[in-house]
């Protein structure tokens, strides 16, 4: 018998972006790519389907029109079990509708060690605001 990570299985840039297109979840970057080894791409390869599910969770509970990544599973991010690269974070753009759902649903606990604000989900789920967008991670 095999056992599921928690957060799922990893999906491919395709089989994640034919999951959250549909939703009105768009990705973003600075070198409008999505290449996993540069660090100005987006990219989905090898995120989680349980990252993907909260994500989609997310938007549609914050009732937000649409909602921007600006960070996947691409180099140049923190390492560690829980990271960008092992599919269990992204970095989502701000909104306020999300922001708003996110301040007001969850609950605050202690800033990050580098000073971040954090909140945290029953589920665990920790969304920590660092300023120009949202760090989830979805464990």
């Amino acid at each position: 018998m095999v056992v599921e990570p928690r957060s799922g299985t990893p999906l491919t840039q395709a089989q994640a972006e034919a999951r959250l297109i549909p939703n009105g979840i768009i990705a973003s970057s600075t070198g409008g790519c999505t290449t996993k080894t540069v660090s100005t791409c987006t990219s989905y390869s090898g995120i989680l389907s349980g990252t993907v599910d909260g994500v989609i969770t997310l938007k549609k509970a914050s009732g937000s029109n649409s909602l921007i990544i600006t960070g996947g599973t691409e180099v140049g991010h923190a390492s560690g079990t829980y990271s960008h690269a092992n599919g269990y974070k992204v970095d989502v753009r701000h909104a306020t509708a999300v922001d708003d759902y996110i301040k007001n649903t969850f609950t605050k606990i202690a800033n990050r060690a580098d000073g971040y604000p954090q909140w945290q989900a029953a589920s665990g789920n920790i969304y920590c605001d660092e300023g120009t967008h949202w760090d989830i991670t979805y464990y």
